[in-house]
């Protein structure tokens, strides 16, 4: 059961390597991004693109190190930072996403999912 979570956790970081793939063409940055000064500009595809490689390196873990996140420390500990990692966005989708519209409540859901998807493998 908790190797089949652990490729759940897999499935769930690829999605998002996948989502944020396309924020170029989803959130219109060809024309939003030039609104922002150069550096800001250049900040925000920067980091969309370490949080790609991030998601991408969590999806490789958990597909290809199941046995490792679920009997070490340090992969137990990835698991629960990665939980954290969801925690934290999950509430500051409440802070700074105040937006009545299906798209963000869809993502407030999906970081909470993640916030529990993460976390039960540890405890199982």
């Amino acid at each position: 059961m908790a190797k089949l979570l652990i490729f759940l956790c897999g499935i769930y970081a690829a999605g998002f390597v996948i989502f944020h793939l396309f924020f170029w063409k989803i959130l219109n940055w060809k024309t939003e991004l030039q609104k922002l000064g150069k550096i800001n500009r250049a900040v925000m595809q920067i980091m969309n693109i370490q949080l790609i490689v991030y998601f991408a390196t969590i999806a490789i873990m958990c597909f290809y190190f199941k046995h490792e996140l679920l009997e070490s420390n340090i992969g137990k500990f990835m698991l629960i930072a990665t939980s954290l990692f969801c925690f934290v966005r999950f509430v500051q989708q409440f802070i700074f996403l105040r937006i009545n519209i299906w798209q963000i409540h869809l993502l407030t859901v999906l970081f909470g999912l993640g916030t529990i998807l993460f976390m039960f493998p540890v405890f199982t």
